[in-house]
């Protein structure tokens, strides 16, 4: 029995609940798998694991090892690590998933300088704004927009997103232009909704002016799940609607969107990136962390 494999097999166990999962994550099959933790169980004279045919539960010898285990393994990978040529060329395959509107207007066009700086990472890149079973899914990170309220993640503060409320030229023709924000859910006026995964629910518009604040909850005919889709349909002129100064800047340029409400103020966004706690970071995910970091410093810098 390789211990080192074994101990591996048992803390991806662990951490995805399952013996199917782990295989998936590791590349193994079930039964190896399987095997290896009877193995290590044998070996250390002690149950583990409870399993079950729909769950697998850990034992209080099964939890106190876990904790061990994670300490050795994040010590044997940082001792491979810290070996110069390691540490200079992070290498390996970098799972990542983030919202589709970020990687198309931020991340994909700025790639070539990632990949010239480490050109033995391949990145595996989800483009989605759905919930993601980071350790389930064997994903390495995510970077998404609000709050990260899972207690189970790291989340790192990376960036503020800035935002206003814009419409299409097209659409303040033919329904006006609206002169106050509780336009926004009165009279004749259409948003563009955004589906939260987080919540099933559209985030309402909440703006400030001076001493007045409001919370409008709009009027949408539409709505979607998908940041690249809120954005098509607001070209439309199906709608006003919020969105990040990144997102906005060019089509502000061509005259496609016009700003609204210039004399309020929304609270900025801000932006995480997340991976598990229970997980070493390795070379290659501090790199592309920093660099993303890097990145959200000059398109949408945290506000201090």
């Amino acid at each position: 029995m390789d211990r080192f494999d074994a101990m591996q097999a048992f803390a991806r166990v662990v951490e995805t609940g399952s013996f199917t999962k782990a295989a998936a994550t590791l590349h193994m099959s079930k039964t190896t798998v399987t095997q290896l933790v009877q193995q290590l169980e044998a070996r250390l004279r002690v149950r583990l694991l409870n399993r079950t045919t729909r769950k697998v539960n850990v034992t209080a010898d099964g939890a106190a090892y876990y904790e061990r285990v994670i300490r050795l393994l994040v010590d044997l990978d940082d001792a491979e690590t810290s070996l110069s040529s390691a540490s200079m060329t992070p290498r390996g395959r970098l799972r990542v998933d983030v919202p589709s509107p970020l990687a198309r207007m931020l991340l994909i066009p700025a790639l070539p300088g990632f990949f010239a700086r480490y050109p033995e990472i391949q990145l595996n890149l989800g483009v989605s704004d759905r919930i993601v079973d980071i350790i389930g899914e064997n994903v390495d990170c995510v970077v998404r927009g609000g709050e990260i309220t899972d207690q189970s993640l790291v989340a790192r503060h990376v960036g503020d997103l800035k935002l206003g409320i814009y419409a299409a030229p097209g659409y303040l023709q033919r329904f006006g232009t609206p002169e106050h924000p509780r336009e926004l859910e009165e009279g004749r006026h259409n948003t563009v909704g955004f589906l939260w995964f987080r919540t099933g629910k559209s985030l309402p518009y909440a703006m400030q002016r001076g001493e007045e604040r409001i919370e409008a909850h709009g009027r949408p005919q539409l709505t979607v799940d998908d940041g690249n889709a809120y954005l098509a349909a607001g070209l439309a002129g199906l709608g006003m609607l919020w969105l990040p100064e990144y997102m906005a800047k060019p089509h502000l340029a061509s005259g496609e969107l016009l700003p609204l409400f210039e004399d309020w103020h929304m609270a900025p966004m801000p932006m995480y990136l997340a991976f598990p706690p229970n997980r070493h970071v390795s070379a290659k995910v501090r790199v592309f962390i920093d660099w993303v970091m890097e990145l959200m410093a000059e398109h949408a810098p945290v506000v201090r």
